[in-house]
């Protein structure tokens, strides 16, 4: 990997989007919908993408250079630095999935992440071919009805960028952080999935430090494998330091949840931490921009199919 400019703040570029579909009918409303978003997807791109028809990506000749295993398998690149024993980087996105409303809308956000975001037409065009075969179980077939685009991250600002079959994004420029204040809500919306060594954080054992590592990690790898400037900080200390900070007026609670992976052709359990927990930043303004930026990268595993996402409330 050749060098690249490093920052000791966070610098990442987050694109949000979000697809408009009408479904023809919507078969079931309930339950989480990100497993059978990020299905589809994973199935449609690599229909649009492949060439060679390869069942695995690994002996492909063209493994690092497609755009599939770049955002489904994201392998390290040869000569990185990082994770060198490791077969997968964090992926450059994350789905938002919505519940369809009662006249047939069922919205689906799109998060991408650095250089991720030069690819936002495959995912849209992807997306809206499984979405016409419909989702297995949920809804019939689906209609892409518009794309749209956040000004900002967290700016509710939010414009069309497709015009018949132009997409017309703009510039994603990593996100400013608002002033740090004295202290904060974090709320889960989605089931925080956190490992500790083998065992899965409970609500009994959670500590602010196991989910500040685990998003600092997340940061981390997402500014070195997906952007030109790569994190570089003293990861030692400030995760030590999180050691020190408590998880005041916890309400915490295990949500369990089943997925089928077809790719494992198995149901797979994958329950995660729900609620709430408040963090005072009095003197530890060096976590906030982790925090502020963590809302849009989710925390934890399961991130690409919308689990880990959380929102902070300033108190």
């Amino acid at each position: 990997m050749t060098p690249r400019s490093a920052t000791k703040e966070p610098r990442l570029p987050v694109g949000r989007y979000r697809l408009i579909f009408r479904a023809e009918t919507i078969e079931k409303r309930e339950g989480f919908w990100g497993s059978a978003w990020r299905g589809v997807l994973g199935h449609a791109l690599k229909r649009l993408v492949c060439v060679t028809q390869l069942e695995a990506c690994e002996p492909c000749l063209l493994y690092r250079s497609c755009v599939y295993p770049y955002f489904f398998v994201t392998p390290p690149p040869p000569e990185s630095h990082k994770l060198k024993n490791y077969s997968a980087a964090p992926h450059p996105f994350v789905l938002v999935p919505h519940v369809p409303d009662d006249e047939g809308h069922c919205v689906l956000g799109v998060t991408l992440f650095g250089w991720g975001n030069r690819y936002l037409a495959y995912l849209v065009h992807a997306l809206r071919q499984a979405a016409a075969r419909g989702l297995k179980g949920r809804t019939g077939p689906m209609t892409l009805e518009g794309v749209e685009q956040e000004a900002a991250p967290g700016s509710g600002q939010w414009q069309s960028i497709l015009q018949g079959e132009i997409l017309s994004p703009v510039a994603t420029p990593a996100p400013p952080f608002p002033p740090c204040p004295r202290w904060v809500r974090i709320r889960l919306v989605t089931p925080l999935r956190l490992r500790l060594h083998d065992d899965l954080v409970t609500p009994e054992s959670f500590q602010f430090h196991f989910f500040f590592v685990s998003l600092l990690r997340r940061i981390s790898l997402l500014t070195y494998f997906h952007t030109e400037q790569p994190l570089e900080t003293d990861f030692r200390g400030i995760a030590g330091r999180a050691r020190q900070v408590p998880a005041e007026s916890a309400v915490l609670a295990w949500k369990d949840w089943t997925r089928y992976s077809s790719r494992q052709r198995t149901k797979m359990q994958l329950g995660g931490l729900t609620g709430s927990f408040e963090v005072s930043l009095e003197g530890r303004e060096e976590f906030w921009p982790y925090l502020w930026l963590g809302q849009w990268t989710h925390a934890g595993k399961g991130t690409s199919m919308g689990l880990g996402r959380y929102e902070i409330d300033t108190l």
